[in-house]
């Protein structure tokens, strides 16, 4: 399997997702970058913009640029959720890739990533979300 190096971002204007958790001895930083538009690959799709404000719970992602209208499920299942981690099972660092939507772990919605080293997987939960059964609890 072939690692390559992740870049992470320098601003929040390049992401749709981020992320810090602490999991016990563990750590996790996690990224979506935003992607072109398909259309006039001009621009990077967000969430439409109405008298000067990002409208947050939209249904579509629209390009700036052109105009261009995805929506927002297919939009967002083309994407990839990026990851930096230090892992709660093994101790290693890593960085591992993972498609961008949420999966049922042990009762609660959580973005998985693996960990490169021993395999084990590495639940990216929403704030204040617990895991029973991980290694102790998710601070």
């Amino acid at each position: 399997m072939k690692y390559i190096t992740l870049r992470t971002p320098q601003s929040m204007d390049e992401c749709i997702y981020f992320t810090n958790r602490s999991i016990d001895d563990g750590e996790v930083t996690a990224w979506v970058y935003r992607k072109d538009c398909p259309k006039c690959k001009k621009a990077k799709m967000g969430k439409p913009v109405v008298k000067g404000k990002v409208k947050t719970r939209a249904e579509e992602y629209v390009c700036p640029a052109c105009g261009y209208i995805e929506q927002k499920q297919e939009h967002e299942e083309s994407l990839q959720l990026q990851a930096k981690y230090t892992c709660p099972y093994c101790g290693k660092e890593g960085e591992s890739t993972a498609q961008y939507k949420r999966k049922n772990y042990k009762g609660v919605q959580s973005f998985v990533v693996a960990c490169q080293h021993c395999k084990e997987i590495i639940p990216v939960t929403k704030k204040l979300k617990k895991i029973k059964g991980i290694l102790g609890k998710i601070k």
